[in-house]
């Protein structure tokens, strides 16, 4: 059964163009263009995952985020997608109870990414379920084991996410900033060389394995990408 996801987004544009993202990624959708429309939904539906906006009519994302983690007492991982940009706005919102934070305009790879990542957390991660192959590496996305070769290897939480999203999308280059902020959900400041290290580290172990192939690929001035 496909995964139910809540938009809450008072823009009929930006909510449709969000549901069209989720449609075709195969998750269910429901809308919502207000805080108090998406408070009443939630009094009938359970949803899996909710995209909220900050600035809607009537009550707003925060003071609906504050009633769904205080009154409702709900669980529910929430993504905001937010114009509002400021370090301080994304710490609030995540003291509050938000589970990850999106600054608008957004490219749609990033949202199902983003989403994908809060699900797996919670250990629903509907829309992976299926073994991901690459070359010789096979990467068992229920138990998050490695084989290279029919090897198993050991990676750190951070080096699986790191080449999880490179092997969902193999022909995609991820910069270093989008790798930064995917995988350790933060916001990239440009000095830090924390990306480099881990595709380093996870270099090393994949050539340890299969020292035949190439695996991946750096890419000048923009990232990295499977080779």
């Amino acid at each position: 059964m496909p995964y139910k996801i809540l938009v809450v987004e008072d823009e009929p544009d930006i909510n449709g163009l969000l549901v069209k993202i989720l449609k075709e990624a195969d998750y269910h959708t429901i809308q919502a263009f207000s805080g108090t429309e998406a408070k009443l939904l939630l009094e009938r539906e359970s949803p899996d995952l909710i995209l909220l906006d900050l600035m809607l009519p009537g009550m707003s994302g925060e003071e609906l985020l504050h009633d769904i983690r205080e009154n409702q007492h709900n669980n529910v991982p929430i993504l905001v997608i937010s114009a509002k940009d400021t370090l301080s706005d994304k710490v609030s919102l995540l003291k509050e109870g938000a589970d990850d934070y999106m600054t608008k305009p957004f490219e749609p790879e990033e949202v199902l990414a983003r989403i994908q990542a809060a699900l797996r957390r919670v250990g629903k991660d509907g829309a992976d379920r299926k073994d991901l192959v690459y070359k010789n590496i096979r990467l068992y996305t229920d138990s998050r084991k490695v084989t290279v070769a029919g090897s198993e290897i050991g990676l750190t939480a951070h080096e699986y996410d790191i080449l999880y999203l490179l092997m969902r999308n193999p022909e995609k280059v991820y910069s270093r900033e989008a790798l930064y902020e995917l995988v350790w959900h933060g916001g990239y400041y440009g000095e830090n060389n924390t990306v480099n290290v881990h595709v380093s580290n996870l270099r090393k172990k994949l050539k340890e394995k299969d020292s035949g192939e190439e695996y991946i690929q750096t890419v000048y001035g923009i990232g990295f990408k499977l080779q």
